[in-house]
């Protein structure tokens, strides 16, 4: 089944974007971006899927392995509208 993290690649990311990694294990969170997923050339062309199979987690001792999913970017605002 093919879903978002295997049509998107790390270098699809915006410089600003963020990758919210959470350990199935322990809980954990820590956030990827786009500079620190790419300290070679040829990890830009890594899938979200590939990159989520090969981040473990960065608590102390457990290296459990993450969920990756998009932060989004954009600020929330409440319904705007009313009764005419």
């Amino acid at each position: 089944m093919s879903g978002w993290k295997e049509n998107i690649r790390v270098g699809d990311l915006a410089d600003a974007q963020k990758l919210e990694a959470r350990c199935r294990r322990c809980g954990h969170t820590h956030y990827l971006t786009r500079a620190v997923i790419c300290v070679s050339p040829e990890r830009d062309f890594l899938t979200i899927a590939e990159l989520e199979q090969e981040t473990p987690c960065k608590a102390r001792g457990c290296r459990g392995r993450v969920r990756l999913s998009l932060v989004r970017q954009d600020d929330l605002s409440g319904f705007v509208g009313g009764l005419a």
